[in-house]
């Protein structure tokens, strides 16, 4: 079910304020502009399935997406976040293959949609912004290289105080150290990579050594120096 609607002329949005443009000059910037468009995206909107040919690149200009890979039984795993400033969909155009993950839409967005040979093209002409590419394909797969790891080598309860590190370098606290991100049990299950039960089990362990509060789906982080040692994090 479509759940988007287009939106204001593209032409407001400052894309020079987007890192990945930054290199680009002004001619390829009015052509960026020309080819744009811009669609706000309700919480549950799906963007794009695994599996699926993608055309294009969306830039998120607001809101929250999870991007993940669905296993043989159903159950997703989160593969990473994504949020204003990010490019999705992407690595699908340069390497010509079906998209491998689902990108859905879990805090309403607003995300801008360009064609795949306008970036392609911008690829070709333009070494700064291929670089720009190359340097975010890097570093996701380096995400996705320590994800494994940590898959193979930490126990659950070490995963889930990272997990709650990342939401927070990924996302910050606000002035009452609550994670600005809200989350279903199930979806920190998927981060972690355990069953939902273990999350809420763990969850309730936490707040009984006082190092979260629980209100609902929102968890305020109580003593970050004890949950960076119990994550074996290195900051």
């Amino acid at each position: 079910m479509k759940k988007s609607q287009e939106i204001y002329n593209p032409e407001n949005i400052n894309l020079r304020s987007f890192e990945i443009f930054k290199g680009l000059n002004d001619s390829e910037l009015d052509l960026l502009h020309q080819n744009l468009v811009c669609n706000t995206h309700k919480r549950g909107s799906i963007i794009y399935n695994e599996g699926s040919r993608i055309n294009g690149s969306y830039i998120v200009t607001s809101g929250i997406l999870k991007i993940y890979k669905t296993g043989f039984d159903g159950k997703e795993q989160i593969i990473r976040f994504a949020k204003e400033g990010d490019l999705i969909g992407f690595r699908s155009i340069i390497s010509e293959e079906l998209a491998c993950t689902t990108a859905k839409v879990i805090q309403d967005a607003v995300l801008c949609y360009f064609p795949g040979d306008v970036m392609t093209g911008f690829i070709k002409a333009n070494p700064e912004f291929a670089m720009s590419l190359m340097r975010l394909s890097c570093r996701e797969l380096g995400e996705s290289n320590k994800y494994l790891t940590d898959i193979a080598q930490k126990t659950v309860r070490e995963r889930l105080a990272e997990v709650l590190l990342l939401l927070m370098d990924t996302f910050d606290l606000d002035e009452d150290n609550t994670l600005r991100i809200t989350l279903t049990r199930e979806e920190l299950a998927n981060m972690v990579g355990t069953a939902t039960e273990s999350v809420i089990r763990l969850l309730s362990e936490f707040k009984s050594d006082n190092l979260i509060e629980l209100h609902g789906r929102k968890i305020k982080l109580l003593d970050i120096p004890k949950l960076i040692k119990i994550g074996n994090v290195y900051v």
